[in-house]
């Protein structure tokens, strides 16, 4: 018998539940939801999570489109879910937890007497810590982003490997290697020994059915390349960046963009211009060097210094 808050599920069964992490301030029980799925015989461990950033909802709809689709009785191993992390926050459709004003992606490892993002971090990674890979499934927020995996432990990580080879199998098509910052779940978990990625599954507030299409066929490449169902997996070359140049606004207005994300881009090649209401050509920004299009903003008005895109650089494949 296999355990998560009040979901528990027997050799060959799966079972929901919810994980209390707290109190609201009317004293009701916070709960998030939870699965675990045990396998019909022995095998690894994969924690899977959603919406530790309470606005990033298709990772969401993953574990809403897989879960039914997992049988216990064709899995080896188990499968711990909670389906959201960051529940103040996914209650109001805001990134940040809305208790304490906190990212709740910078709190790991957490806290269990401390902030109420530093308790939920610490009772999620608890189960985390324990597995032998962790899923953590995020999107781009308000920005539009390709469709990638992070690495964020770091090259000079003892598990950089590890996870590369995760991120491989998830196979989105693109990897950044890039060593993230304090907090995120993704520097934690390999910390403490566990394989750890963190796929974007796209970007921009909402619901986008094909970026939660590739992260349920990310997440059975993985149950499939590691052993949880039968059957192999075909890894491909994945195109990787370990960098970013990013693009301000040399002057207020409203953007338009002459790159798609996924293009190339040559230093010297323009990548967005700046027009007045009217039409009129106020700057034209060109990139520094070369990459690929990665991210950029969702909505074209923007003021003199404010945020336009990002380029990945540095690219290669693996």
């Amino acid at each position: 018998m296999i355990s998560l808050g009040s979901a528990s599920a027997a050799p060959g069964e799966a079972d929901t539940g919810r994980l209390e992490v707290g109190e609201m301030r009317d004293g009701s029980p916070v709960g998030l939801p939870c699965a675990v799925i045990n396998g019909a015989s022995d095998g690894k461990t994969l924690y899977l999570q959603a919406a530790s950033d309470g606005d990033e909802l298709n990772g969401v709809g993953v574990v809403q489109r897989l879960f039914p689709r997992l049988a216990p009785s064709e899995l080896s191993g188990q499968i711990f879910v909670v389906g959201i992390v960051n529940f103040h926050a996914f209650q109001v459709a805001q990134h940040r937890n809305p208790i304490d004003d906190t990212k709740m992606n910078r709190a790991y490892p957490g806290d269990s007497n401390g902030t109420s993002s530093e308790r939920i971090a610490a009772a999620t990674f608890d189960v985390a810590r324990e597995a032998d890979l962790i899923v953590d499934l995020h999107q781009g927020s308000t920005s539009q982003m390709i469709d990638e995996v992070r690495v964020r432990c770091g090259r000079h990580h003892r598990l950089h490997g590890d996870c590369l080879s995760l991120a491989k199998t998830f196979g989105c098509g693109y990897v950044l290697d890039q060593k993230g910052p304090d907090g995120q779940l993704a520097r934690a978990g390999p910390d403490e020994g566990v394989p750890t990625i963190d796929p974007e599954l796209g970007g921009c507030v909402g619901w986008d059915e094909e970026s939660i299409r590739k992260g349920v066929r990310g997440v059975e490449n993985v149950l499939h390349g590691y052993g949880f169902l039968d059957g192999s997996v075909e890894t491909e070359r994945q195109t990787r960046a370990t960098g970013f140049d990013q693009y301000g606004a040399p002057a207020g207005g409203l953007v338009r963009f002459q790159k798609s994300l996924g293009e190339r881009v040559s230093a010297g090649d323009v990548v967005f211009e700046v027009t007045d209401v009217f039409g009129s050509l106020k700057a034209r920004v060109t990139a520094d060097g070369s990459g690929i299009f990665w991210r950029s903003r969702r909505l074209p008005q923007v003021a003199t210094g404010e945020y336009v895109c990002s380029v990945g650089t540095d690219v290669d494949s693996y």
